[in-house]
């Protein structure tokens, strides 16, 4: 009879198989998970636990919260918040070195608080952005670079998709990690402002002055783009940090009144939201299936006892804690090279965190850490999203032009994980603080 950590191993080198032969990540990690049990259990065992997590995972309330957060972001789009969003940032930022360029990054930061997809923020920003920083002759490199690493921030600000997936999987609270991302998010928006202003200190041809001067009666009468936003972020996050909302009845009551604002505008129409919904549907399909593929990889893995052994060992070495967490966030480093970020989480926690909780690891807080790190996935080349989407929203950029301007911003969030881990505080002082 084969160990079942051979059969564990060897499962785990056919799914990287299955990949690369071009199977989707739901599917191999579900058909080898099922696989795995018939020979470790029975298919009798198998088959059963295959239907019951589809059915649990497709089925379990507070995963509504996905397509919520997903419409937020296509109501957001269509009522005009991001148009909105950049020209109040633009016109307090833009005498800045680098203005167009910061205030790309604030408009994102902005739009991310009503949407929970680092995509979406990429591709709305990217229309409205670059134009206008194509009009001021911005360097091609910083203006899809900020765009690019501008809209990571959509996984990290609440609401984040990312933070929902990783709740799932680890059984934490979605509550308490939407609200860990918070501090994170702020710092790491900071973070991109900084490699901006440097970028454009060292290279001022990069980013040209506007001429074009803004009164400061301007400035004032522009702040009524981002009332609506931050009144939602408050009033959705607020709700979470207080108790009074569920993160689904967060997501509920966000989408709904996107819904009023962009129905009082009357900005949307039958095509908008039929598009908003369908996305939707689309997106939360594809979440829910790699969850549930993982919920079947997870048990097969669990019955050859190899995230256990492998816990065990790390915990019985004898280095420190946080080498074995460097050396986690180099294996995400690597595996944002050719994975998209929620794959990557799906495939990896199942093993990686039995060995943070073996260590003794804040769960909130390395469910940061995670995050930040399938960020940095979203604009690693040869795989980045968001890269892909800004180049799809602006095909007059070359692809190489866009990987080149994203590559100081990987830095920030080199420097913000390694804040994080020196001062988990950052992270962990807010859910600490909530009320339930």
């Amino acid at each position: 009879m084969i160990d079942p950590v051979t059969i564990g191993v060897i499962g785990t080198i056919a799914v990287f198989v299955l990949l690369f032969l071009g199977m989707p990540i739901a599917f191999a990690l579900m058909l080898v998970g099922f696989s795995g049990i018939s020979m470790l259990a029975s298919v009798d065992a198998a088959l059963p636990k295959v239907a019951s997590t589809v059915w649990e995972v497709s089925s379990f309330y507070p995963y509504t919260v996905i397509p919520l957060f997903i419409v937020m972001g296509g109501f957001a789009s269509s009522s005009g918040l991001t148009s909105e969003m950049y020209g109040t940032f633009d016109k307090w930022m833009r005498r800045l070195p680098g203005g167009l360029a910061i205030a790309t990054i604030g408009a994102c930061g902005g739009f991310s608080a009503v949407s929970g997809s680092s995509v979406a923020t990429a591709a709305a920003m990217g229309t409205v952005a670059l134009p206008e920083m194509k009009r001021f002759n911005y360097k091609s490199s910083l203006a899809a670079g900020s765009v690019a690493a501008g809209g990571t921030l959509g996984f990290l600000i609440p609401p984040s998709i990312g933070f929902v997936v990783y709740g799932m999987i680890t059984e934490q609270s979605i509550g308490k990690l939407l609200v860990a991302g918070m501090l994170p998010g702020v710092v790491l928006g900071l973070a991109y402002v900084g490699i901006v202003i440097a970028w454009v200190k060292m290279y001022p041809d990069a980013a040209p002055t506007s001429p074009e001067r803004v009164t400061w009666a301007e400035k004032f009468a522009s702040l009524k783009g981002v009332w609506e936003p931050l009144v939602l972020f408050m009033v959705v996050m607020g709700g979470i940090y207080a108790g009074f909302f569920t993160p689904t009845e967060a997501g509920a009551v966000g989408a709904t009144v996107l819904f009023l604002v962009a129905l009082i505008k009357r900005r949307l129409s039958w095509q908008v939201l039929i598009g908003a919904l369908i996305e939707s549907v689309r997106i939360s399909v594809m979440v829910l299936f790699l969850v549930a593929g993982a919920n079947v990889f997870s048990y097969f893995l669990a019955l050859s006892t190899i995230p256990t052994q492998v816990a065990g060992w790390a915990a019985s070495l004898d280095v420190s804690p946080y080498l074995i967490h460097t050396v986690i966030i180099l294996i995400y480093l690597f595996l944002g090279c050719f994975l998209d970020a929620i794959s990557m989480m799906v495939l990896t926690l199942p093993v990686i965190y039995p060995i943070i909780t073996a260590l003794h690891f804040d769960p909130i807080w390395f469910g940061v850490i995670a995050v930040l790190m399938m960020e940095a996935g979203l604009i690693t080349p040869p795989m980045g999203l968001n890269i892909f989407t800004v180049a799809g929203v602006s095909p007059d950029i070359k692809l190489e032009t866009i990987f080149k301007g994203v590559a100081p911003f990987l830095l920030a969030i080199f420097f913000v994980a390694f804040l994080i881990t020196v001062i988990p505080g950052i992270a962990t002082l807010l859910p600490n603080m909530m009320t339930r």
